[in-house]
């Protein structure tokens, strides 16, 4: 293999596939990144046997040829280099000699033999978003899946796919995210993504309007960026049934100024968080709502205004969930509703049914 590029787009290709290394191998080779050179193509691929990120560039190929290099190593090597021009030379040895002005490093490579093979998807299964949606889509839900290994199956976020609308649902027992967009399919199916994987696709998306299809065979998704791939083993399990925890009715809804809201609850949350369990009381009203936190330090108490209907009421929620959900979204104003001090509230849009969150109150001490 000998074949030369530009540093900037060699090592932004080996950032973007590093990703996929996996930090704890349990075969050396996983440490390592696939090179291909072919025709004037160089792909570059890396996996941890779950997920896949394959990348491809332009580059003059010499010589064609295959290796699998340290991953971490060279990733860190060349994007030290985005100035200059890069021959990669495989020599006899099984060694990467890395060309650049008048220098050169040579390293060892791995077994070329010995690496997995990418899973292929091969199937008819796939809908079509835009990437703007898509990454908002990502966005609006991921802070709520679950982080421990109760229930593996809550370390992702489910796709809830019906034609031409998908519904994202991602929850970890105390919060739970749902978000719609409209999407291009015939699919009816529901899958789990894992949110490592998600986090990797919103990387790599940019806002526009342009659509990018995601294609679905068994357990495998496959999202097609044109010169990136990235594939991702799906989560095996049933999902929650996440429309029996939602409320069709409320007895309390009040319409808040998000900005408002969000501003007096960070404060509030500042002095809850030197307290037990980051807790703050809301005492709703008719054109009221107090933020109320307390702690051995002292205590605040923000009056946001509110239109409320229904019934007054007194809860207390973890003021971290509320904040992350009011911080995923940019809607001027948002509809809070109630229930009772002990059942589950949800934020919703004002007008529309484009989100929803759901969050647990806190057992109120006193």
């Amino acid at each position: 293999m000998i074949v030369s590029c530009h540093g900037i787009e060699l090592s932004d290709a080996f950032l973007s596939v590093s990703k996929a290394i996996s930090n704890k191998p349990t075969n050396p080779i996983l440490e390592g990144i696939k090179i291909v050179a072919e025709d004037d193509t160089l792909t570059l691929s890396a996996t941890d046997t779950d997920l896949s990120i394959e990348r491809k560039i332009k580059a003059n190929i010499k010589e064609e040829g295959e290796a699998v290099v340290p991953g971490k190593f060279i990733t860190e090597f060349v994007k030290k280099l985005t100035n200059e021009m890069i021959e990669l030379e495989l020599n006899e040895k099984n060694q990467m000699i890395i060309k650049y002005d008048d220098s050169q490093s040579i390293i060892q490579c791995y077994n070329f033999a010995e690496y997995p093979a990418l899973k292929k998807i091969n199937s008819e299964n796939y809908f079509g978003i835009t990437k703007k949606d898509l990454k908002t889509l990502i966005a609006k839900t991921i802070f709520s899946v679950a982080v421990d290994d109760s229930r593996p199956i809550l370390k992702g976020v489910l796709f809830d796919i019906d034609k031409n609308v998908i519904n994202a649902i991602a929850l970890d027992g105390y919060r739970l995210a749902k978000v719609k967009k409209n999407i291009t399919s015939n699919l009816t199916m529901s899958i789990v993504v894992p949110s490592k994987s998600l986090n990797e696709i919103s990387r790599i998306l940019d806002d526009s309007d342009e659509i990018v299809n995601i294609y679905v065979e068994k357990s495998t998704l496959m999202i097609d960026l044109g010169e990136t791939k990235l594939t991702t083993c799906l989560l095996e399990g049933d999902f929650v049934n996440y429309k029996q925890i939602i409320s069709a009715n409320y007895e309390t809804v009040c319409v808040v100024n998000k900005e408002q809201f969000e501003d007096a609850l960070d404060r509030a949350s500042l002095l809850s968080k030197i307290g037990q369990g980051n807790c703050v009381k809301f005492d709703v009203k008719e054109k009221n709502l107090c933020i109320t936190s307390n702690s051995e330090l002292g205590n605040v108490k923000e009056n946001v205004p509110v239109n409320t209907s229904g019934k007054e009421l007194l809860i207390a929620f973890n003021a971290r969930y509320f904040i992350e959900n009011l911080r995923a979204n940019s809607d001027e104003f948002v509809k809070i509703c109630f229930n009772s001090p002990a059942s589950p509230c949800v934020i919703v849009p004002v007008e529309g049914d484009e989100f929803l969150y759901l969050i647990l109150p806190v057992r109120m001490i006193g």
